[in-house]
């Protein structure tokens, strides 16, 4: 179980956006956030993967707190790939910080061999959000924190990635966390809907 515990975070001291705040996911379950623009969804997305520490409370990941070194079995993917990414390195070495790439992985998000070489800038938007899925991947999370991650694509590119990322927690058994102002989306990808 993904679990966060009691937590508090806010960005200003004195001013929380959330406040003794618990939330769990199970494997296998697509959860997803619900609530109006600007109520700390990204921030919780942020705080589940680690990317933030509360400031009392956990987060715990089968009963153990994230990883502060080495892969993360929390996965989180953003609405903006190019902020995810060095822009000084080629797609290749960015696919490796995740270390050895699946068999297939790449076919099946549509990755061409020749993007391989090329830098962040030489792709396009819903180019490199396939990079950035396939690097989360790779790393085999146990959870997958999806935040808005198919908002500024096309209606294609966005079937292709939802059909992908269905197919492989089907196969994995992961748990999922949505993030989607899509009440389509929603009604078709989620499990259970948490409205903060």
């Amino acid at each position: 179980m993904l679990e966060a515990r009691d937590i508090s975070f806010g960005y200003v001291k004195g001013e929380p956006l959330y406040e003794g705040f618990s939330f769990s996911v199970e494997p296998g379950e697509r959860v997803a956030l619900v609530a109006p623009s600007g109520f700390g969804k990204t921030t919780l997305c942020r705080l589940l993967a680690g990317y933030e520490a509360p400031w009392s409370g956990e987060v715990l990941c089968g009963d153990a707190p994230l990883p502060t070194v080495g892969p993360c079995p929390v996965q989180l993917i953003g609405q903006h790939p190019e902020l995810a990414v060095d822009p000084r390195l080629r797609m290749e070495k960015t696919l490796a910080e995740a270390g050895e790439v699946p068999d297939g992985l790449l076919d099946a998000l549509g990755i061409r061999s020749e993007w391989l070489r090329r830098y962040p800038h030489e792709l396009s938007g819903g180019e490199l959000q396939r990079f950035c899925i396939a690097r989360a991947i790779a790393s085999r999370p146990r959870y997958l924190i999806a935040d808005e991650v198919s908002t500024m694509l096309d209606a294609l590119t966005q079937a292709q990635i939802w059909h992908f990322l269905l197919d492989w927690q089907a196969d994995s058994g992961a748990g999922m966390v949505l993030v989607t102002h899509s009440p389509a989306l929603l009604d078709r990808l989620a499990t259970h809907v948490v409205s903060l």
